[in-house]
């Protein structure tokens, strides 16, 4: 498992070595399950896992390939300054964007379509042919579209965006993985998430470690996980209960009103004219 990485004095100026997060900073933990990174947007989070899925090489959902992918060029430069620790090194598991996961569907489209196109190809060019013959020459296709349909079902576009990534998760995660995920509760649930925590219980308990770029306070309460917040200077470790997202949650929670009377007047009409 990577237990932690390294990170050089910055070569330049500018971004990323500008975050402020990680001006400055030599050395980040992890633990050897689940690491949850906490902070506003542009605190620097989301920046150092792509630079972390860079350096290892993981594959990337939905998208080209960490090496190749051109948004990930910031991500790439802080990579270069780092080294990473393992106890046991795994070049299993993957990188996920949640905004990849849409692409990802319409490359399973895509790639249903093409095969569905030559299976019907094939079958003008045998047809006529023997029964042997038509086995030997439609059976890839079929056996493509087969798998296809086996791992994602008939129709994968049909399914809820949550309903898609938890079926994605539970395909993709196997035993000994490095599972690196920005904002996988963009299209959860509350009750999704918590099917989501269960899933990466399982692959912990299976020798998997998870690491996590979220402003859930569903998935920041992983108990035991190791919680490095990325604002106010410097990353650090932190506790769930001094977050300053979990105070703001809980303000809106409990007096919605109070919270939202400055954003929404009461005195407000909707409509138009």
């Amino acid at each position: 498992m990577l237990t932690h990485l390294r990170l050089r004095p910055a070569p330049r100026a500018g971004f990323p070595f500008d975050v402020p997060a990680l001006r400055g900073v030599d050395r980040i933990d992890f633990d050897p399950a689940v690491t949850l990174l906490a902070g506003e947007n542009g605190s620097g989070k989301s920046t150092l896992l792509e630079a972390i899925a860079v350096k290892v090489g993981l594959p990337a959902i939905g998208r080209a390939a960490t090496e190749r992918d051109a948004s990930l060029e910031g991500p790439a430069a802080l990579a270069r300054t780092m080294t990473l620790a393992w106890s046991r090194r795994t070049r299993r598991g993957f990188f996920l964007r949640a905004e990849d996961v849409f692409g990802f569907i319409l490359a399973l489209q895509q790639e249903r379509r093409v095969l569905e196109d030559e299976l019907a190809a094939a079958e003008v060019r045998f047809e006529g042919a023997s029964d042997y013959a038509r086995t030997l020459g439609l059976g890839p296709y079929r056996a493509s579209i087969g798998a296809l349909r086996a791992r994602y079902g008939e129709n994968p576009d049909a399914r809820s965006h949550g309903e898609t990534f938890l079926h994605l998760f539970r395909e993709r995660i196997v035993p000994g993985g490095l599972y690196l995920m920005d904002e996988p509760e963009a299209a959860l649930s509350p009750q999704s998430q918590l099917a989501l925590i269960a899933l990466m219980h399982d692959a912990v308990e299976a020798g998997s470690q998870f690491i996590l770029a979220t402003h859930s306070p569903i998935l920041l309460a992983i108990p035991q996980a190791r919680l490095l917040s990325f604002d106010d200077g410097p990353v650090r470790e932190t506790r769930w209960e001094e977050l300053p997202s979990l105070d703001l949650w809980r303000r809106i929670l409990e007096h919605p009103a109070s919270v939202l009377r400055h954003l929404w007047p009461t005195e407000s009409k909707g409509g138009g004219g």
